[in-house]
Formats: C-alpha cells, structure tokens, sequence
C-alpha cells in the first residue's frame, strides 16, 4: 500500500485527486493540506510515502515544504503539481529535494503511474520537461563548475549520465548505446552513488547545473 499525502490551496483539486487515487487499492490518500505549513505537519504527523506537493500556495509555498519534509523524512518522496509547465517553482522544489514533476492536467494514468514510480525510488523526469529545463534556465547555467565536474565517472558512466540529462529512459538509452536495460540500470545506480545524487532528476539538475549538456 502506498501512502499519499495531497497539499494544494485548491479544495477542488485536492477532491480530484483523491477521487483518482481512492479508485485504485494500491493507494490510500492518508491526508490532505491547503498550505505548505500544513503539508509539513501532516507529513511529520502521517509519514507518508509521497506527497503530491502544489508549489504555488499561501504561507509557506510548495519549495519551502518539501525542503523541510524531505529533511525530517527522508524516505518520503514528494512528486510536484503544477498548473503551469517547469517554472522556477517547479524547478525550485525539484533542486529542495523533489523526485518528480508532473502538471495537474496529466493523464490520471500518469499521475497514477508517477506516484507508483516515486513510491518505488524512481523519478520523474520527462524529455519535455529536460527541454524547459535547458529553455528556462541554461542562460544561467555555469559553464562547468571544475574542469570535469563528473571526472570520477568511467566514460560510459559519463555518456550515462548525459544521456539521464537529456531525459532518456533506461530503455532508450539502451537502445541509443546497444546495452541491456540491466546493464543501463547498474550503471545509473553507480553513477547515482559515485556524484552522491538521490535519482534520476537530481542527476538530470547536476548535468544541467554543469555544463554537460552545452551544444547538444
């Protein structure tokens, strides 16, 4: 069972959510907050194991929540709602620790599969979303922090971890680099363990953040 937590400003959309959720046995909506002052004391109250987490709300915003709830918990796993494409917001509460993006007009299959996805230590990063990641922000990128900010990294770790940049799935990138999806995965999970990066989107940040996607 997956326990979720929902904090939005908007009664309406929280009921919508829950009706989505409450529909599937796998998932119980443990709570719900109108604010992130709320979102943080339900979390420290329930523990859930994702949060569905508004980042535009009163009082306390959705990056300041999620920074405080993953620094008590940190196995809970908070997956951001947005009635807008990847703003500073988002990509506010993505850098505080978040392990996905989703916008609130998604697929319920997708927010479904988001949750699941989260809950089991994955990510969410989709392509569109890397994209605006790179439209939004490489203006204020560095170049490069060091030299060779991933220089721990073996080469094909490296075109790894660009490639989790670009926003390619474990199967795409096998296919793109003739591996096993096995094999894709050992690799993301060293990569992962030898930057110190929690997943999938703190790695997508990292190779942004230094310059390893610059003319790609």
């Amino acid at each position: 069972m997956i326990r979720v937590a929902i904090a939005d400003d908007q009664a309406l959309v929280r009921m919508g959510f829950r009706m989505v959720l409450d529909a599937h046995p796998d998932l119980e909506v443990i709570g719900e907050a109108s604010d992130g002052a709320e979102a943080i004391e339900l979390a420290r109250r329930t523990r859930p194991d994702v949060v569905l987490m508004d980042v535009r709300m009163p009082n306390v915003d959705g990056i300041a929540a999620t920074s405080a709830i993953l620094a008590e918990l940190p196995a809970t796993r908070v997956l951001v709602l947005t009635t807008f494409d990847l703003d500073e917001y988002a990509f506010g509460a993505l850098r505080a620790g978040a392990s996905g993006f989703l916008l609130k007009d998604a697929r319920p299959e997708d927010l479904l599969g988001a949750i699941r996805a989260v809950a089991a230590g994955d990510a969410v990063v989709a392509p569109r979303v890397t994209r605006r990641l790179l439209e939004l922000f490489g203006h204020e990128l560095p170049e490069g922090r060091r030299a060779d900010p991933a220089e721990g990294l073996t080469p094909r770790e490296r075109e790894i971890l660009v490639a989790i940049g670009r926003g390619l799935s474990n199967p795409e990138i096998a296919a793109e680099l003739f591996l096993t999806e096995s094999t894709v995965k050992t690799h993301v999970g060293r990569v992962l363990a030898k930057l110190g990066l929690r997943d999938r989107v703190h790695a997508v940040i990292y190779a942004y953040e230094h310059g390893l996607l610059r003319g790609l």
